[in-house]
C-alpha cells in the first residue's frame, strides 16, 4: 500500500494595500481629532475645577480620585485598542497616564494638608498650564501612530538632447539645467563660423513657452569667452520661442564676390555686382592659331 504525502502549499506572498484617501473619510477622521481635542481640553478643566476646590474642602476628593482613575483607564484602553500594535506602545501609554496620575498625586496632597497652601495652588498652576500646552494624551496617539512612509524619490532629470554635436550636449548639461543660466532649452542648428567662432539656435523645450532671458555673464563666465564676443537675439521671421546665438568673431569672407562688392566696385566700378567667375586660361585668338 502506498501512502501519498500531503502536498506542502507555498505561503502566499504579503501584499500591501494601500486605501485612497476619500475626502470623506478625511472629513470623518478631521471631526473626531476635533471632538477628541474638545474632550481632553474638557477634561483638563473639570481636573482643575476638582483640584481648586480641594484647596478648599476634602469632601470631593474621594469623587474626584475616582473619576480620574476611571477616565485615565477608559482612555488607556481605547488608546490600546486604537493602535494596538503600534510603536512606543509602553511610552505611548506611560504618557497617557501622566496627566491623570499628577491629578491624583494633588489631589491626595490637599486631602492630607490642611488648609490652603501655597505650594498646592502653585501645582495646580503647573498642571492645569502644562496639561493644555503639552497636551500628552494627543502626543501618546502620535507615539502610537506608525511613523510616515518615505516620499518616493523623484526621477532623475535627463538633459534634452536635440543633436549629437559636443555643443548640444554641453549646453544640455551645462546650461540648461535647473539652476543653469538657460533652464528648458536646447541647442540645435549648430554652424562654425570661424575657427572659433559659432552660431546656433537657442530653442525652448517646453511648447508654447518663449526662451528665458539668458545672461551673457553667466555664459562668459562658463564658455570662457569675452562678453562682447557673444550675442544672442532674435531670430528673423520667427517668434520668442526660438533665439540666435553667436559666439566669437566669424572669419571674413574671401570668395570673390565679396571681394568685388567690399573692395573694387566700391572704387573702381561703383554700383555693380560681380555675378560669375570664370578661371583658366583664355582661348587663342585668330593671330594665334597660324
Amino acid at each position: 500500500m502506498t501512502v501519498a504525502r500531503p502536498e506542502t502549499r507555498q505561503p502566499l506572498p504579503a501584499v500591501d494595500v494601500t486605501l485612497p484617501e476619500w475626502a470623506a473619510v478625511r472629513k470623518v477622521r478631521l471631526r473626531v481629532e476635533v471632538v477628541r481635542s474638545g474632550t481632553g481640553r474638557l477634561a483638563t478643566f473639570a481636573g482643575a475645577a476638582a483640584a481648586a476646590v480641594g484647596l478648599f474642602t476634602g469632601d470631593f476628593s474621594g469623587a474626584a480620585l475616582l473619576a480620574t482613575a476611571a477616565l485615565s483607564c477608559v482612555g488607556v484602553g481605547a488608546l490600546r485598542l486604537w493602535k494596538p500594535d503600534g510603536h512606543q506602545r509602553l511610552t505611548a501609554t506611560v504618557l497617557y497616564l501622566v496627566p491623570g496620575a499628577s491629578l491624583a498625586a494633588l489631589l491626595v496632597a490637599e486631602r492630607i494638608v490642611p488648609g490652603i497652601h501655597p505650594g498646592e495652588a502653585l501645582a495646580l498652576l503647573v498642571w492645569t498650564v502644562g496639561t493644555l500646552v503639552a497636551r500628552p494624551a494627543r502626543l501618546a496617539r502620535r507615539l502610537l501612530s506608525p511613523p510616515p512612509a518615505p516620499k518616493p524619490a523623484l526621477p532623475a532629470v535627463v538633459p534634452q538632447v536635440v543633436c549629437d554635436h559636443p555643443a548640444a550636449r554641453w549646453w544640455a548639461h551645462t546650461v540648461a539645467v535647473k539652476d543653469g543660466p538657460g533652464p528648458d532649452t536646447a541647442l540645435q542648428d549648430i554652424e562654425r563660423t570661424g575657427e572659433t567662432a559659432m552660431r546656433a539656435i537657442i530653442r525652448s523645450t517646453i511648447p508654447g513657452k518663449p526662451v528665458p532671458n539668458i545672461s551673457v555673464k553667466d555664459l562668459s563666465a562658463l564658455m570662457d569667452v569675452p562678453e562682447d564676443h557673444i550675442h544672442i537675439g532674435p531670430v528673423p521671421g520667427r517668434g520668442a520661442g526660438v533665439r540666435l546665438l553667436q559666439v566669437g568673431q566669424p572669419d571674413e569672407d574671401h570668395s570673390a564676390a565679396t571681394v568685388w562688392a567690399n573692395h573694387i566696385a566700391p572704387e573702381a566700378m561703383p554700383r555693380t555686382t560681380l555675378t560669375s567667375v570664370r578661371s583658366g586660361r583664355p582661348a587663342a585668338g585668330p593671330d594665334e592659331e597660324g
